[in-house]
């Protein structure tokens, strides 16, 4: 997934490891794109790829206007977001309970440091 997103030139790609903090999922990916369309695109390939990996069930809110697209991927939860939307909701806060990683943009699924 993360590299899917890197494919696509998604900006801030985060993971989030919520394994043995909360029962929702085991990971978040956070990403940014530039505008409405990117961050659409990158949920259409993300939706095409997962299927095409064999994961049905698949649920995507938010596609209307791709401010905020959010894919319900079982353990996995991919948030897509517009820079000021992300800003507004900073999920990274959040979950600063949890193990956030960068990952460098250009690097797939390489990781650049944590932020505790």
């Amino acid at each position: 997934m993360v590299q899917s997103l890197d494919d696509d030139k998604a900006q801030e790609i985060v993971t989030i490891d919520l394994v043995g903090v909360t029962p929702i999922a085991d990971y978040l990916i956070i990403a940014s794109g530039t505008s409405s369309r990117q961050v659409g695109a990158m949920a259409n390939h993300l939706n095409e790829k997962l299927k095409a990996a064999g994961l049905d069930g698949i649920s995507i809110e938010g596609m209307d206007n791709c401010d905020w697209v959010l894919i319900d991927a079982f353990d996995v939860v991919i948030h897509l977001f517009k820079p000021e939307v992300r800003d507004f909701y900073d999920l990274e806060k959040m979950w600063n309970m949890a193990e956030v990683t960068k990952v460098p943009q250009g690097k797939g699924p390489q990781v650049e440091q944590v932020v505790a």
